[in-house]
């Protein structure tokens, strides 16, 4: 039994001296003496140095001159793209509603499939059209507002888009250009509105403390 119980001492001594935890194990007077490094003493376990486990630097490397985050022209063919996609998913929905509805009094056969097909098909082009030309004026007005300026900021988004709904709106007169500005102006200004809602928020709750 002695035998037995002496051989699994040298089996477990054996596996942890293989795997780095043998040898004499750190006592409370060992650590006493440790220094913190901020509020995390060194570990007695992984004898690893707190510190050089945080990062405190970014994990990828910038070129030269670029911004940590995108510019508008970096998102603009984000935007263009988005704005296309989705103006043809709404303009397909749009057109199968108003080809059912126009096609209502048919029976279901081939003219009448036929008609629905080209309504979606003609609805889903114009709502991708108009948007993603809205979203290339928009695009346009914010990367020139931005390289003029020198800054990103929201008043970027407001300027391009009041300048977006005139632009757009501009066949229909001097009333039309207001109104499209209007229009834009009121739709940009709720977005940055919702951009920055939460730093708003923080700030009024600061102010009432």
């Amino acid at each position: 039994m002695e035998g037995g119980g002496g051989s699994g001492n040298k089996t477990t001594g054996g596996l942890a001296g293989f795997f780095g935890a043998g040898g004499a194990g750190y006592s409370h007077a060992d650590l006493a003496g440790v220094p913190l490094t901020g509020m995390n003493p060194l570990s007695p376990y992984l004898n690893v140095d707190p510190r050089y486990l945080v990062q405190d630097t970014d994990e990828f490397i910038l070129p030269t001159g670029a911004n940590k985050t995108r510019g508008r022209f970096e998102l603009a063919f984000f935007t263009i793209g988005g704005c296309c996609m989705t103006g043809a998913a709404f303009g397909a929905v749009n057109g199968l509603r108003l080809g059912l509805k126009e096609t209502q009094n048919m029976a279901w056969s081939k003219p009448r499939n036929v008609q629905i097909l080209n309504m979606v098909t003609r609805q889903g082009a114009l709502w991708a059209n108009t948007l993603g030309s809205l979203a290339l004026l928009y695009s346009a007005f914010g990367v020139i507002i931005e390289k003029t300026r020198g800054a990103e900021d929201d008043l970027n988004t407001v300027a391009a888009g009041t300048m977006t709904g005139m632009l757009y709106k501009c066949t229909g007169g001097l009333r039309g250009a207001a109104r499209g500005g209007l229009a834009g102006l009121t739709l940009t200004s709720l977005y940055a509105l919702y951009n920055n809602w939460e730093h708003m928020k923080g700030s009024l709750l600061h102010q009432s403390l």
